[in-house]
């Protein structure tokens, strides 16, 4: 049975992955280990070891603190606000949304922001 706490890391290395572009097989050629197991790190199935989770933190460029942060939110049921899943950084799409949005140059961005709230708020 899989423990929450290594759920909750393994999302939290997906989601990193996933916002900086790479692969699974990338993060695991870094780490020095197969996909396969790259995969049961990010389901949860695998517990990821201390030095292994040193080395993840290494290939994606965050502290190790960075993969329990959120982790007592987990027990609660949602985000606290309306419209907004509870596993926000779970969704894919929310990460592609997020990772394009940063692409876009810092004046254009804040425009992008700005017209976003003003749609939010007509909705």
């Amino acid at each position: 049975m899989t423990h929450p706490v290594d759920v909750h890391v393994g999302k939290r290395v997906r989601h990193r992955r996933w916002l900086i572009g790479m692969t699974q097989q990338q993060l695991a050629e870094q780490v020095g280990i197969k996909f396969q197991q790259i995969q049961k790190y990010e389901t949860g199935a695998n517990r990821i070891s201390a030095s292994r989770l040193w080395d993840i933190a290494d290939a994606l460029d965050v502290s190790v603190s960075f993969f329990f942060e959120g982790l007592d939110d987990t027990a609660k049921s949602g985000s606290g606000k309306p419209g907004v899943p509870a596993d926000l950084m779970g969704d894919k799409e929310a990460l592609d949304l997020v990772r394009s949005y940063y692409a876009i140059p810092e004046n254009q961005r804040r425009r992008l922001f700005e017209l976003a709230r003003v749609l939010s708020d007509v909705a």
